[in-house]
């Protein structure tokens, strides 16, 4: 299904944040890569399990058993966003850092003093700190080198993986510029030595269809909150990979997979939210299947956002005074994330002025510090970022431009 400016018009209605204002000022929503707001249907889910079953786990009586099925359940539909093998590959966690880090944790424990680990200069501190704590280790940790166009030295990349390397954790999607990372490349690359290839989709999910089976990431992780659903975190473990890893975890803890990584008791509202996100994604989609009606539904939404995504870059580039960071929107290959920077004001002072227009847009590193320490912008106070969602529109993006011109 071809998802259209109309679709987003009307989708508005679905989220009441965005009917909201502000101080008599209409809110235009612009910070996706930050969190997305969240739809009727995901908040109604919430409180309908507070309301009808809020127990624990596994209890021998009825409203425990029906969390256990909403659980099961959960990790179905994510399976499916996801395009896993199994539910059983779905790991549930507060968010993606804190899922990462026991991940890095159990990875660490099976590497040895002079093994590599390989990250980048342009990902997000989750998916650089976990790893860079090794070095307390032993472990030596690599990065691959940033251009100043924004997209990784793929060179670099393939001189840095060796017999040494056991590990590449790589962003399938800069939060901070839009890049979208050769994945499958690093995949050969991280293959033809045994090295694990652990994604970081947390920018990329939102605005692509993901398919796993194709990325044959060994773990890839992701947030429900980027995709229109609640702060829960999601482990994807490929069939084997998580049994072998020595976990944190109590001795009364099912050593199985997926619960062989979950502490504790898990937000269970809120992992049932995220399932009804993704459903209602999906029902953006046509198709007999929910992973066809997610795929129709994702791949529709995506190429609007890009559209919408590349006529504000455009815009941007005829405005004087302002300078663009990222590949440019002649290929797909790019998520609807545009940061810039101002020559007459910083990234924070320009936010808070459009802010007080009724722009909700993000400064500064975003968590992606190493990339704007590489750029060279950490003196400007960082970037100023524009992200497009499903419910923006032109309009959005008009006021945006209108408001940016008066400012440079």
């Amino acid at each position: 299904m071809t998802y259209t400016a109309e679709h987003a018009r009307r989708c508005r209605a679905d989220f009441p944040a965005l009917t909201k204002s502000r101080d008599g000022v209409e809110l235009a929503f612009l910070d996706g890569p930050g969190g997305s707001q969240v739809p009727a249907a995901v908040i109604e889910a919430i409180a309908d399990f507070y309301a009808t079953c809020n127990v624990n786990t596994h209890g021998n009586f009825p409203p425990s058993r029906e969390v256990d099925r909403r659980m099961q359940s959960a990790r179905e539909v994510v399976a499916a966003f996801l395009n896993a093998p199994s539910a059983e590959c779905i790991s549930f966690g507060q968010n993606m850092t804190t899922l990462n880090f026991a991940l890095s944790h159990a990875i660490g424990r099976t590497l040895r003093a002079g093994d590599e680990v390989l990250i980048t200069e342009l990902d997000h501190e989750a998916n650089r700190g976990p790893w860079l704590a090794l070095k307390e280790h032993g472990i030596v940790v690599q990065e691959v080198r940033l251009k100043e166009t924004g997209v990784l030295d793929t060179a670099d990349m393939a001189a840095k993986i060796s017999a040494r390397t056991k590990l590449f954790a790589l962003g399938a999607s800069s939060n901070a510029l839009g890049t979208v990372n050769d994945i499958a490349l690093a995949r050969r690359l991280t293959r033809a030595v045994d090295a694990l290839l652990v994604i970081d989709a947390v920018h990329f999910a939102p605005h692509f269809p993901l398919d796993l089976r194709a990325m044959d990431a060994d773990f890839l992780l992701c947030s429900g909150y980027k995709f229109y659903g609640p702060h829960v975190g999601v482990l994807y473990s490929k069939p084997g990979a998580l049994e072998r890893l020595p976990t944190d975890r109590l001795r009364v803890q099912d050593p199985a997979p997926p619960y062989r990584i979950e502490t504790g008791t898990l937000n269970h509202p809120a992992i049932h939210g995220m399932r009804a996100a993704i459903e209602y994604l999906a029902s953006f989609g046509t198709g007999t299947s929910l992973r066809e009606r997610i795929v129709d539904a994702m791949s529709g939404i995506s190429a609007y956002e890009h559209g919408l995504a590349a006529s504000c870059y455009e815009g941007l580039r005829q405005i004087r005074g302002v300078r663009i960071y990222g590949p440019d929107f002649a290929t797909r290959a790019r998520a609807p994330t545009v940061s810039i920077t101002l020559d007459r004001h910083t990234a924070g002072a320009a936010a808070t002025a459009l802010g007080a227009e009724g722009l909700c847009v993000w400064d500064g590193n975003f968590y992606a510090a190493r990339a704007v320490e590489v750029l060279g912008v950490g003196e400007r106070g960082g970037l100023l970022r524009t992200g497009i969602s499903m419910y923006s529109t032109a309009s959005d993006i008009r006021r945006l431009l209108g408001a940016i011109e008066k400012l440079a």
